[in-house]
């Protein structure tokens, strides 16, 4: 199913120093691949062009165009699947053509409540193999919230983890000796780098802190840095340039409020915590995000391109030197919930929408 679709509308952010630019109408091309995913939540692109998805009830499952999607793999690890929980983030090992090797990010019960964390296994004849637990968040939470679970690998082969502040612990997010409102660094078996910033803390994979909930994570490919998007309360959504050791900020200073309009804090900066890129007030729950690097379409090379839950849409985001100008907002009139966004290695840009059926989306300007 192919179809075009214009471009809804301009949306600017609450942001410093910020501009309002007009851009021209574009439209966009969108393909179906499949529609028959249960709230597809993370993807991944192997050598050889398929591609791995998980569903948060619990599935991990492969597609490419020949033979469609499969069925879910075997020997999938129990997953908690309540509320935000589940099957969630999914990476694919850089020598994934020799070894197979999958990493995959849920929330994994257990007798305190459940946790984030992170399985490595290799894939064999449509099952999970040799699966083991790489890292596990501490503390356990006994709730369903904010659990983080993006995974990407820097240029080196280290793993990072995003993982939220399971909601009703937010002050645990200043806090470098346990894992919540944190981006963790490991190695791909799981030990810790020994230049980590917290090395000699009780959370030594820890590598920045002071977040709320990362539900988008990238990196840059150009500079190698490490790029965040995580959820506000009510307001403050935020893109962050991830630096080592640093501090960003949640509870102590934010752009949002509490959901019952309660103030969480009259401060939006502060010695020593950084600043967001950008910042969305009202929040566009924002999902995943991926910096534009092919010449395939010139005319988005180097864009950030994000998902929005709430409002329904594909935000392309015009950067120039990590600085961020216009937004241009695709597909809200479709009014599905975009929970992942990628580049493919042939230069399209890819969606999973969060939805009972669920579907793989393929975008590229109209011709």
């Amino acid at each position: 199913m192919l179809g075009s679709w214009k471009l809804h509308t301009l949306l600017f952010a609450s942001m410093s120093m910020s501009a309002v630019a007009q851009v021209q109408d574009e439209e966009i091309a969108v393909e179906v691949l499949t529609d028959e995913l249960s709230h597809p939540w993370s993807m991944a692109f192997l050598p050889d062009n398929s591609m791995v998805i998980t569903e948060r009830s619990g599935n991990i499952r492969f597609f490419d165009r020949h033979n469609g999607l499969s069925a879910p793999l075997k020997n999938v690890p129990e997953v908690a699947a309540v509320n935000q929980g589940g099957m969630l983030g999914v990476a694919v090992d850089p020598n994934y053509a020799a070894n197979q090797t999958l990493y995959f990010c849920y929330s994994k019960p257990g007798e305190g409540g459940s946790s984030s964390s992170v399985d490595k296994a290799t894939v064999k004849n449509g099952a999970l193999i040799d699966v083991h637990t790489i890292f596990t968040s501490r503390p356990q939470a006994d709730n369903g919230f904010h659990f983080g679970c993006r995974l990407a690998f820097d240029n080196t082969g280290d793993l990072f983890i995003s993982l939220g502040d399971r909601y009703k612990f937010m002050d645990e997010a200043q806090n470098t000796n346990n894992h919540l409102g944190t981006i963790v660094r490991i190695h791909a078996d799981g030990s810790v780098p020994d230049d980590n910033p917290f090395v000699q803390g009780e959370a030594p994979e820890v590598y920045s802190y002071g977040h709320r909930n990362v539900q988008g994570l990238t990196v840059h490919p150009d500079t190698g840095q490490l790029w965040a998007m995580e959820h506000g309360p009510k307001g403050g959504d935020e893109v962050n340039l991830i630096k080592k050791g640093a501090n960003y900020g949640w509870p102590e200073i934010t752009y949002g409020i509490d959901y019952s309009g309660d103030i969480i804090s009259d401060k939006t900066e502060m010695a020593g915590m950084e600043q967001p890129i950008l910042y969305w007030d009202p929040s566009i729950a924002p999902s995943g995000m991926v910096f534009y690097s092919k010449d395939k379409f010139p005319q988005w090379k180097g864009d950030l391109f994000v998902g929005s839950l709430k409002f329904t849409h594909l935000r392309r985001i015009h950067m120039q030197d990590g600085v961020p100008g216009e937004q241009v907002e695709y597909l809200k009139d479709r009014n599905e919930r975009i929970r992942d966004v990628i580049e493919g290695p042939e230069g399209y840009i890819y969606l999973l929408t969060d939805m009972p059926k669920g579907k793989l989306l393929k975008l590229s300007p109209a011709q």
